[in-house]
């Protein structure tokens, strides 16, 4: 019931000026940064480990705003879930290299989970004319999952691949031309990661970037969403030049290397709120 409610609400906040959207965005990651005392605590442990230089008062204040982002980018949903279709396109600018999306190569999509996350992939569904692919993961909440996917299938041809459908029906769209939207960047366990730096920190990290790209002999193209006071920009990047290599765990390095350059432009829009180091190597201690 509580589920129903919260999706119902969302979708009426889809008529209010994205201003007044945003206001109680600010008001609502508050409340969470003052409620939710775990998750602010593993938020801060991130920020301090990544961000050594900040003093104890300026992680608290980064805290602050990753977690108004966070609601913020959370109570947009409304709009990009419910929304008209022009409503999204004049709340969503795509800039950069776009032409590296165009056309029918095979392209893995390096999606970093910045806030706006959901927000780049309506654009690119909204406004390319592709089979867009990316992977989902299940929700418990079968309310809430309904939902995610009906948002996320609203715009275009899009297919949300389950990590139960393996790598081969992933890889055979990518060699089909269908670009792949790839978050690869956090802890989902040491089974298949690698442990690579991530701001000097030893990371475990899943390869998956450089795999995707190797076996569906396709090309990486960072795209980059960022919210605006308007909206999101979402930035699609050049293409990685000389990637994949034979050495995939160099790959896997490397990605964290440029992901870091990105995460530094806009260091409170980062989803900071995961245990992103909950895995540690051998002999080294537990930082949660």
């Amino acid at each position: 019931m509580l589920s129903r409610w919260i999706v119902h609400c969302l979708a009426a906040l889809r008529h209010l000026p994205i201003a007044w959207l945003r206001a109680l965005g600010w008001l609502l990651g508050w409340c969470l940064y003052a409620l939710v005392a775990p998750r602010r605590r593993v938020v801060q442990i991130n920020l301090g480990l990544c961000f050594g230089h900040l003093s104890a008062s300026q992680i608290r204040r980064l805290t602050q705003s990753v977690f108004i982002h966070f609601a913020q980018a959370w109570l947009d949903r409304s709009w990009l879930w419910h929304g008209s279709a022009d409503l999204v396109h004049s709340r969503l600018q795509v800039t950069g290299t776009v032409e590296e999306l165009q056309g029918t190569d095979p392209v893995v999509i390096f999606a970093p989970h910045f806030v706006g996350l959901d927000a780049g992939w309506t654009a690119l569904t909204l406004l390319f004319a592709r089979h867009f692919t990316t992977i989902y993961t299940d929700q418990t909440n079968k309310v809430m999952d309904a939902w995610i996917l009906a948002g996320r299938q609203r715009f275009g041809s899009a297919q949300l691949f389950g990590r139960v459908d393996g790598v081969k029906t992933i890889v055979a769209a990518l060699r089909l031309g269908h670009p792949l939207y790839l978050l690869p960047d956090m802890n989902f366990g040491p089974q298949e990661s690698v442990f690579v730096p991530f701001y000097g920190v030893s990371a475990a990290t899943v390869p998956s970037l450089s795999r995707f790209a190797r076996l569906g002999r396709a090309k990486v193209v960072p795209v980059v969403t960022r919210m605006t006071a308007s909206g999101y920009e979402v930035q699609v990047l050049s293409a990685w030049a000389n990637f994949p290599t034979d050495d995939s765990q160099a790959d896997t390095a490397l990605m964290n290397q440029r992901l870091q350059s990105y995460i530094d432009s806009m260091p409170d829009q980062y989803y900071w709120v995961h245990k992103r180091f909950k895995d540690r190597p051998a002999g080294e201690p537990e930082v949660y």
